[in-house]
């Protein structure tokens, strides 16, 4: 297993209209995208920032469901109107430890 942890940063008041738009294709990138662990927004430290992570089977299973989702017309559509809306976009790649609960990637 392989977890795929996106921090995306909104400008300053962004973040609420944001949600409003992903609450439209939530289900959409669930159902492309498989295993969500966790979507998350912070109280305290960096503002204005969704955190989410996404386990795969491995990078190819990763490579393969995002570039089903990048073919959806509704999921292009719902980043023509997000795009604008981002500051910035980070993504890693992680791995869990033998003793994570997630288990051993082996």
């Amino acid at each position: 297993m392989i977890v795929e942890e996106r921090i995306y940063t909104f400008h300053p008041g962004k973040l609420p209209q944001f949600m409003e738009e992903y609450e439209a294709v939530r289900e959409l990138q669930s159902r492309t995208l498989g295993q969500l662990l966790g979507y998350f927004t912070s109280e305290f430290g960096l503002q204005n920032q969704t955190v989410h992570l996404w386990g795969y089977d491995s990078l190819e299973d990763r490579n393969a469901r995002r570039a089903k989702l990048a073919a959806l017309p509704e999921w292009r559509a719902f980043l023509g109107r997000i795009l604008p809306l981002l500051d910035r976009q980070e993504n890693r790649i992680l791995t869990p430890l033998s003793f994570s609960p997630l288990g051993n990637p082996k």
